[in-house]
């Protein structure tokens, strides 16, 4: 480990001056890093593109976005409270927000502004186009949330997110509290009016809709005895119905995830061992087609870039990225 990133780690990351990571040695392409392991995936590998490691000294990475208006990428780094910036064209890293409440899962809604879930606050909130914060929702039948984790915006305006207790489990991603809710997933209509549409999951975290919107996909990260990804149907646009496994984890650990224009789902992946640390790909069946294997854990993912061709990815300490043969749904 060289010296500015022991230093970095030893300041919790403070050092921001200096987070941009060093340029990497030189490797062979194509990457080893990018596993075919189905040959349907090799279209997504680009022979001459590596994996990246774009910045570094954070604690715990989560909850990825790209502003393409402004060719950055904004990401919490929860226990550090606060929200880092990442700029495409000068490569420089700086703070975009501090305190951010605990920021964790962040997302763009249809008209581009910024919607996080707050573990601090216990709420999702909007940052408008002058920098002021609405509060989206904090409370449910009177009652506060638990740790909104992450977001995800519909082509209709409505905001889905899913609330576990993660972040009011102690005072290292927020402030310890007692749950007062279910584990729930919601979603807040453009008229504001919120409601339950998948009650009493087992640590709901990542969720992601299918490109067509017909399908919503949630983390069920307390299953037992594996982790699973549930898949829904929508219907009407506004309500969730038959809820069924859609993948069984095994060993690994789902976490947030990104599905692109065909339908794959880019999972954020780890903490079962080291060779199980990084992104693992399913396509729309179920079926597990590539890995990205990282040095670290990663927490969440999300396309970027002029393209949407760039999979950035936040993983423990890091920000890596990836460009692909695929580009990024809307609304991830």
């Amino acid at each position: 480990m060289d010296s500015t990133r022991r230093t970095m780690m030893a300041t919790g990351g403070a050092a921001l001056a200096v987070a941009a990571a060093a340029p990497q040695a030189l490797g062979r392409y194509p990457d080893p890093a990018v596993e075919v392991i189905d040959p349907s995936f090799a279209k997504y590998r680009l022979f001459n593109a590596a994996v990246e490691q774009l910045a570094t000294g954070m604690r715990w990475s989560e909850g990825p976005v790209w502003f393409g208006d402004g060719r950055y990428v904004l990401w919490s780094d929860i226990p550090n409270n606060r929200i880092i910036r990442w700029d495409e064209e000068t490569r420089q890293v700086s703070e975009f927000r501090r305190p951010s409440n605990y920021a964790n899962g962040n997302t763009r809604d249809r008209q581009g502004r910024l919607v996080t879930c707050e573990h601090g606050g216990r709420r999702v909130t909007r940052t408008e186009y002058d920098g002021s914060i609405t509060v989206i929702l904090d409370k449910f039948d009177g009652k506060p949330l638990n740790s909104p984790n992450d977001v995800v915006v519909k082509s209709d305006d409505s905001v889905w997110f899913t609330d576990p207790p993660f972040g009011i489990g102690g005072n290292y991603e927020g402030h310890q509290a007692t749950p007062e809710l279910p584990m729930n997933v919601y979603r807040v209509g453009p008229n504001g009016q919120a409601s339950v549409v998948a009650p009493n999951l087992r640590g709901p975290n990542g969720l992601a809709f299918s490109p067509d919107e017909t399908k919503l996909y949630i983390v069920e990260s307390r299953a037992t005895p594996n982790r699973t990804i549930l898949v829904y149907d929508v219907v009407d646009g506004t309500k969730l119905a038959n809820g069924r496994t859609f993948i069984d984890a095994g060993p690994g650990t789902p976490d947030g995830f990104r599905v692109d224009v065909d339908g794959n789902l880019w999972c954020g992946w780890g903490m079962g061992s080291e060779e199980l640390d990084g992104v693992v790909v399913y396509n729309p069946a179920g079926k597990l087609i590539g890995r990205i294997k990282l040095p670290e854990r990663c927490a969440n993912v999300c396309f970027g870039g002029l393209k949407r061709n760039r999979l950035f990815m936040a993983a423990s300490q890091s920000l890596y990225a990836l460009y692909v043969g695929t580009q990024g749904a809307p609304g991830g």
